[in-house]
């Protein structure tokens, strides 16, 4: 699990779902570029929730690992996406491991990008 800090607030998700958010947070911050996405999240009583972040250049978004009795949250359907929008920005660090769900010319695309500098 993950917590994740931000805008003063805290919320707990799975590591997967916390590290691509982090990922297209640093991607659209690059791009100078905002987009609100909607997370599952673990309640304090056990039960998932959902939240609503607002990321872009302003946001101040950190995840840290964390321990916890519940079982892992996970969404892979919302993991792919965040990838897949991340890969399509151009910046970040695809791995063929991580993003089983790309297609090849994402990562051609991402690689060309990084290659130009952009």
């Amino acid at each position: 699990m993950e917590r994740i800090y931000y805008s003063g607030d805290q919320l707990l998700t799975g590591g997967e779902i916390a590290h691509a958010l982090v990922e297209y947070a640093a991607a659209l911050a690059h791009r100078n570029a905002s987009d609100s996405v909607e997370i599952p999240v673990r309640q304090e009583d056990g039960s998932i929730g959902r939240a609503q972040l607002l990321i872009g250049p302003a946001s101040q978004l950190a995840s840290e690992t964390e321990t916890s009795r519940f079982p892992e949250v996970t969404d892979d359907e919302l993991v792919a996406w965040l990838r897949a929008a991340t890969a399509r920005l151009g910046i970040g660090h695809v791995t063929p491991d991580r993003d089983a769900d790309l297609e090849a010319d994402d990562f051609e695309l991402t690689r060309m990008m990084d290659d130009e500098g952009q």
